[in-house]
């Protein structure tokens, strides 16, 4: 028997055949694309772990939010960017890795950003300016974009002077602050020596201000002044350095002295198109792998062939027996009555005579 060249099965076959010889022989060209190098560096001091995200009507801390959003973060950049991650506690940031291209290394990435914990910072404390400040200098070493993901509250207190100058050149390093955090006044957890949680900071658990360098204007009428041993006044301050929200404003400040840009940590794809508009965009030659795609064809062909096709073929039988039982004889028939039906049925061989009432019609 000669093959049905018109047969979809066959036809299908043949393409899901060729797309697999593709896949197994295709040539990988390379094609200059956009891209981006960036260093990561993660906040992880304790009131990052202030829980005022949600995500499925339950609250997250804000850490985990920032471990959320960076692993759709990576897996929205093209590939042939470059991501470094780092964490940050008391004054200054740790390298983890150097920048690694995305898509080659993307489960290591991913995996080691999931991993980022709280409980990997060597000290408690939070200089939020030193910290950020050498963040920028080692992108600038590394050649690469800023991403600095912190709630931006400074522990302890920043001085009456304020933040620590940037010696630094402005606008030198391209990147963005990303702000993390709610904007309302939350409880920051407290966990023991062992990591467990046994509540929340109260007002005896953390200073309120900070007495170091020059007391501030009107420090001499406070109760307890005296200018040799309590030059900021005997009384202990009292604020609200044990609730935390995003300092929105003290890091768009710092963003404007550093020449960073400033958003709102609020989701993966906001994060992404801001730091894309902030960010430095580099040019290169990468390849462009088309097997999985012929793959995926392939697969989809046969798909076709043992699923899709054997159910338009039954789908088509229905309805073809639908339309031959419902078929309405043609008007004229010599048979036909009133019901569409033959008038005189059709007699079996040994039959009797049609009743008298019958004959000569």
């Amino acid at each position: 028997m000669r093959p049905d060249l018109r047969d979809p099965r066959l036809l299908l076959l043949a393409l899901s055949l060729s797309l697999s010889l593709g896949a197994l022989i295709a040539p990988t060209p390379r094609m200059m694309r956009k891209s981006f190098d960036a260093l990561i560096i993660v906040d992880i001091t304790g009131s990052m772990n202030t829980r005022d995200y949600t995500k499925a009507d339950r609250p997250i801390s804000r850490l985990q939010y920032a471990k959320e959003t960076l692993g759709d973060f990576v897996a929205g950049l093209p590939c042939g960017s470059r991501i470094g991650l780092g964490v940050f506690s008391e004054r200054r940031p740790f390298l983890l890795f150097e920048p690694l291209e995305v898509c080659e290394n993307f489960a290591p990435l991913t995996g080691t950003i999931e991993a980022l914990d709280w409980r990997m910072a060597w000290e408690g404390d939070s200089r939020i300016a030193a910290g950020l400040f050498r963040a920028i200098d080692m992108a600038r070493e590394l050649k690469t974009d800023l991403v600095f993901i912190t709630d931006g509250q400074e522990a302890p207190p920043l001085p009456f002077s304020g933040p620590p100058p940037f010696e630094g050149r402005s606008g030198e390093v391209r990147g963005l602050i990303a702000g993390a955090g709610g904007y309302e006044l939350a409880p920051i957890p407290k966990f023991n020596d062992d990591g467990r949680e046994i509540g929340f900071y109260s007002v005896e658990d953390v200073p309120h201000d900070n007495r170091f360098g020059l007391p501030p204007p009107g420090a001499d009428q406070r109760e307890g002044y005296n200018a040799r041993n309590a030059p900021f006044g005997g009384a202990v301050a009292v604020g609200v350095e044990h609730l935390s929200s995003v300092r929105e404003s003290y890091l768009q400040s710092l963003a404007g002295k550093t020449g960073l840009s400033y958003a709102h940590l609020v989701g993966s794809s906001e994060l992404l198109r801001e730091f894309e508009q902030a960010a430095s965009p580099k040019y290169r030659a990468v390849a462009l792998d088309l097997r999985p795609m012929l793959a995926a064809a392939a697969a989809a062909a046969l798909i076709a062939i043992f699923i899709l096709v054997p159910g338009l073929e039954r789908l088509a039988a229905v309805r073809a027996g639908r339309f031959s039982h419902a078929k309405t004889q043609q008007k004229g028939d010599k048979n036909e009555n009133h019901l569409g039906g033959a008038r005189y049925p059709d007699r079996h061989r040994g039959a009797g005579a049609w009743p008298d009432a019958n004959q000569g019609r």
